[in-house]
């Protein structure tokens, strides 16, 4: 039996912990692009005069955008690491290693300790 996911807030928590400002910049450009779009449709499709019309446009055009929230969370997750890969590669660069969080489970294969420093010599090669 697979795993359960975790909700999709949960995975939009762990998207922005891991991409940062690249995540965020991403699913703002999806919100903006849907609320254009939303304004635009019902703009065209309504013909309404004046201040309120205008405002009337706006509030339908979030009222819509905020109905498709989980659609645009879901198009974050999967578009941000095919966007931070493209722009590693563009870039000539690495991804940099994700930091460890603290819940984490610790590794398998934890590094091994270092040698320990050998005792004290006199110059004759003695111990002291």
């Amino acid at each position: 039996m697979a795993a359960k996911k975790p909700p999709l807030s949960e995975r939009l928590k762990a998207l922005f912990a891991e991409y940062g400002q690249l995540a965020i910049v991403i699913y703002l450009v999806i919100f903006v692009v849907v609320l254009a779009g939303f304004a635009l449709a019902i703009r065209f499709g309504v013909q309404v005069d004046g201040t309120a019309g205008a405002a009337g446009t706006l509030g339908a055009a979030w009222l819509a955008t905020k109905l498709t929230q989980p659609l645009r969370i879901a198009a974050a997750l999967a578009l941000t690491p095919v966007v931070a890969a493209l722009r590693h590669r563009l870039r000539g660069t690495t991804p940099a290693a994700p930091a460890p969080t603290a819940d984490a489970a610790p590794s398998a294969d934890p590094a091994p300790s270092p040698a320990p420093a050998p005792p004290p010599v006199d110059e004759a090669g003695a111990p002291r």
